[in-house]
């Protein structure tokens, strides 16, 4: 009977420890992380995490020796001797927290008897504007550990950047953000991949601006501003790096780039996007955009008409154009690349040269007190940049309405650099940039087309 005992309780051991290990395999299959469930943003290369702070096992052990093997290394490293930006990378496994609008280290390590590295950043490229930056979302880095589950995994970095500031005039959405934007993923992610993060969220904005976004990553663009879970990244940085206005300086870049190189990452979104035809080029005649402006805004060509006309007398297919705030990019891209000349007032709508053709014309009249603008911006975007043949029409004193308003001989019109040299720029834009409007001389500007005609002329017999 004791042994007829014996095999039944070594029986009962052994389907036990089946029983057991059939209960084990069900709990480990049950707490693998499925896939994303609704009510995220996030679609194809995020998953939610539902127990760990990162996508299993494997991935934490691997991220700690990765952070093990750079224990004399702060992960957190900024530039912030920048006048135009700062910029912060968090090079550490970390974890979002949108409640505090931080970034805290996964695991990173912390030298003996040191306290936790913090950084405060507005990631918008004008430092120099306090103003300007009390606007923008502050973001916070730290290497204070977060007792909280990742609750969504990204497989690539995250590049954090604000859309407030300016953003609304074409030319701060481009020098201020889409320019910088170029120039931080040739620094910080040459030949990889990221999740680019925006604070400060503007739907008409992402509206505007996807089809461009969608060449710069293969990953939806995650809005920080309505977050209500945890986001984890392998690595973030934070700030949008700046050459300076309207500039890419290919030699401070790993990979040398240009602004050809930008002008041809424009023509991979915009060259197929669906939008109504130009008008049909004109055989034998340059197209001339010509860039008008209307209102008041300032810088006004009061006798555009008769500029118009004189431009198509001397043999340019003229198409006046206007964008405003909603002009779809595509539509704007599709329209001025057809040109083989463009033309107007120093203003934001130049900014739509990036969509000429490199090696086009460019032409730049310059109002009263405006020429450090028209260099500073245009002129070398066109110059360095483009690689455009350009032309600049200064304007004479009595082609200004300042002329008529303060009189001909006036300090403000005959003394222009002496009087803007102790001016702020409030007093300056009231009376030089939105308070003038210019009248061309006609006789004058005749000459400057004809320039630009056949200048013109030579570029669409080379390209088209």
């Amino acid at each position: 009977m004791k042994k007829e005992s014996s095999i039944k309780d070594f029986c009962f051991f052994i389907i036990l420890l089946f029983a057991l290990q059939i209960i084990f395999m069900f709990i480990m299959r049950s707490s693998t992380p499925l896939s994303q469930e609704g009510g995220a943003m996030e679609i194809g290369s995020t998953s939610r995490r539902s127990a760990l702070s990162l996508p299993s096992t494997q991935s934490q052990e691997d991220l700690q020796h990765k952070n093990q093997s750079k224990e004399d290394t702060n992960p957190i490293v900024c530039e912030q001797s920048n006048q135009i930006y700062d910029c912060c990378s968090l090079n550490s496994p970390s974890i979002f927290d949108p409640k505090r609008s931080t970034f805290f280290t996964i695991n990173s390590y912390h030298p003996p008897n040191s306290p936790p590295t913090t950084v405060k950043i507005r990631p918008y490229p004008r430092k120099w504007e306090p103003v300007t930056m009390s606007f923008i979302n502050e973001i916070t880095l730290t290497t204070t550990p977060l007792d909280s589950s990742c609750e969504i995994y990204h497989d690539a970095p995250a590049l954090v950047f604000s859309v407030s500031g300016f953003t609304g005039n074409f030319f701060h959405e481009f020098n201020d953000g889409i320019i910088p934007l170029f120039i931080t993923i040739n620094t910080l992610f040459d030949d990889q991949d990221v999740t680019l993060v925006v604070t400060n969220f503007r739907d008409w904005w992402y509206s505007k601006y996807n089809t461009l976004l969608a060449q710069f990553t293969k990953h939806h663009l995650l809005n920080l501003d309505n977050q209500t879970v945890t986001h984890c990244f392998p690595q973030v940085a934070v700030g949008l790096i700046s050459h300076g206005p309207m500039t890419i300086d290919p030699t401070r870049l790993p990979s040398p780039k240009s602004f050809l190189d930008f002008r041809a990452k424009l023509a991979s979104a915009y060259d197929k996007c669906h939008a109504s035809l130009p008008p049909p080029l004109i055989k034998g005649k340059p197209r001339l955009i010509f860039m008008s402006r209307t209102g008041r805004v300032g810088r006004v060509i009061l006798n555009e008409k008769n500029i118009i006309r004189a431009a198509k007398e001397l043999g340019f297919d003229v198409v006046v154009y206007r964008p405003t705030k909603y002009t779809p990019l595509c539509e704007s891209y599709r329209v001025i690349s057809t040109g083989h000349a463009m033309m107007g007032v120093h203003g934001a709508a130049l900014t739509h040269s990036l969509f000429l053709r490199p090696s086009a014309v460019l032409g730049q009249v310059v109002p009263l007190g405006t020429e450090w603008l028209a260099d500073t911006y245009f002129k070398k975007l066109a110059v360095d940049g483009m690689k455009f043949e350009y032309l600049e029409y200064m304007i004479k004193p009595e082609e200004s309405s300042l002329a008529e308003k303060y009189g001909r001989n006036h300090v403000m019109v005959r003394k222009v650099k002496e009087t803007i040299a102790g001016m702020n720029w409030s007093t300056f834009d009231t009376i030089y940039v939105k308070g003038q409007d210019v009248r061309l001389d006609m006789k004058r500007f005749r000459g400057y087309l004809k320039i630009a005609y056949l200048k013109a002329k030579r570029f669409m017999e080379e390209n088209g």
